[in-house]
């Protein structure tokens, strides 16, 4: 969860998501995709775009793949954006496909958008605050949650959730 206190309390659930999970909703994501090409190419924004952005290449056949490297968070708290590797692209993203894992308050997808304003930007999760800037997303999810990327976490022991409510459940 963020680190500062007005970011964590805005956090109240967390969203834990397996390898498994996001390979099907990144598969999923190619299929909403296939039929609204032909695509020229993927731009993913790392660094969470990069593993969907791989699936959805491989799906869809795609070679031509692009980054653009912004830093908007540091550890779990969103912050100043900066972006640290540009796209220049002389048709202005038309017929690219802008692939992240995530969208959420939406400052890093605006960016994006300025950048290549007429590409397709394609997400597996949408936030509320940030969904109208994607044209295609496959699960929604609330502002108020944390999603645990499999790439962020490792397998721990948790307490189960009677004991940590504080009652035996008898």
């Amino acid at each position: 969860m963020p680190s500062d206190t007005a970011a964590a309390a805005r956090v109240k659930k967390t969203f834990p998501v397996s390898w498994e999970e996001l390979h099907r909703h990144a598969r999923a994501l190619a299929w909403r995709l296939v039929e609204l090409g032909p695509w020229r190419g993927i731009v993913a924004i790392t660094r969470g775009g990069l593993v969907p952005a791989a699936i959805v290449a491989r799906e869809l056949e795609i070679r031509l793949i692009d980054t653009v490297c912004i830093a908007s968070y540091d550890d779990r708290t969103q912050g100043k954006l900066s972006v640290l590797k540009g796209v220049d692209d002389k048709d202005k993203g038309k017929g690219l496909l802008i692939i992240d894992d995530l969208v959420d308050t939406g400052v890093t997808g605006r960016a994006v958008r300025a950048l290549l304003p007429e590409a397709h930007f394609a997400t597996i999760y949408a936030k509320p605050a940030g969904r109208p800037l994607v044209d295609t997303f496959i699960t929604e999810v609330s502002q108020d949650t944390w999603i645990l990327f499999p790439w962020d976490v490792e397998p721990q022991f948790v307490q189960p959730v009677v004991a940590v409510r504080g009652n035996s459940g008898l």
